[in-house]
């Protein structure tokens, strides 16, 4: 397993998402010291929302600390470049590294977004002790991250744990067509009228957001409860196929849908023992993130630790 520990410095990681950034300052053990987010600017590009937070650490922790920062997007290992963000278009245009050096005279550890929150949920969350995860984020976008031996695998050219590109049916539809917030909010309103005693009809058809959904479920709200249990079907069944192909060992499952915890996990639960190799199913845990909407920024500040200290 990858070592984290080495001198007592501080650690920052950025986590960037659509709507802005998540920083946290880690100190001895991994403890969380200090956080805060923006959310983004008016007409403020990627480069500048990461420089932001980046100088906002410099005012709060001084010039001497590790660096890493999380990105929603896929990141080449060979060129340091993101070759494709479907969240953040614009990043695949940008030598964002070397962007970077006008803000800092760090070195800066970039990380895809799922591959630090996995890291930091093996690290310090849900996947302690175990050397052998699979990490599912249910958000904005649907992503996927395999630890295996200890080790971040991120296959051949650092695309690996596309999750979200998963077939769940045999017309093709991906599993990011169903099981995103905007696909949930979509299928939640091409059934809203169906239910005309839901909560959702005081919201309004236009104005229904994720937030909306959760809300209303955890309000025993039958209409969106069903909603998210039907997301967490869908999820199960792509997570059976890696149970049957890895015989993982744990998997969790983090991001912004986890707010309705079991709602969602229940439905994975149930679909992925259906489907699944009836002995590795047994010996999977499959559990929610314990590091909440920390654990990207989390994890990649302990891999720009672990990086110092290799």
């Amino acid at each position: 397993m990858q070592d984290s520990s080495g001198p007592a410095e501080k650690l920052v990681g950025i986590e960037v998402g659509s709507y802005g950034t998540t920083t946290v300052a880690l100190g001895p053990e991994g403890k969380v010291e200090a956080d805060f987010v923006f959310e983004v600017r008016d007409g403020e590009g990627p480069v500048s929302q990461i420089g932001r937070a980046i100088a906002e650490a410099h005012e709060r922790f001084g010039e001497d600390f590790r660096l890493g920062v999380a990105l929603p997007g896929l990141l080449n290992k060979r060129t340091g470049r993101i070759a494709f963000s479907t969240l953040i278009p614009e990043y695949a245009e940008i030598d964002l590294a070397n962007e970077l050096k006008h803000y800092t005279e760090l070195g800066i550890t970039l990380e895809n977004d799922a591959n630090a929150a996995a890291f930091g949920e093996m690290m310090l969350g849900a996947g302690r002790g175990s050397d052998d995860l699979f990490y599912v984020t249910l958000g904005a976008g649907v992503g996927g991250a395999l630890i295996l031996g200890g080790e971040l695998w991120r296959g051949a050219s650092g695309f690996a744990g596309e999750f979200g590109y998963v077939a769940v049916n045999s017309e093709g539809m991906k599993l990011e067509d169903v099981a995103s917030s905007a696909n949930i909010i979509r299928r939640t309103k091409n059934w809203f009228h169906q239910d005309p005693t839901s909560s959702l009809n005081a919201v309004g058809e236009e104005n229904i957001k994720i937030v909306d959904v959760v809300r209303a479920a955890e309000n025993d709200d039958d209409f969106a409860q069903l909603m998210l249990q039907r997301t967490g079907i869908y999820v199960g069944a792509a997570v059976a196929g890696v149970i049957n192909l890895l015989n993982i060992e744990k998997v969790v499952v983090g991001g912004e849908i986890m707010q309705a915890k079991h709602l969602v996990l229940n439905g994975i639960l149930q679909r992925a023992k259906e489907l699944s190799f009836g002995p590795s199913f047994e010996s999977v845990e499959i559990l929610e993130g314990e590091l909440g909407a920390q654990a990207g920024a989390i994890g990649v500040a302990l891999l720009a630790g672990a990086a110092g200290n290799s």
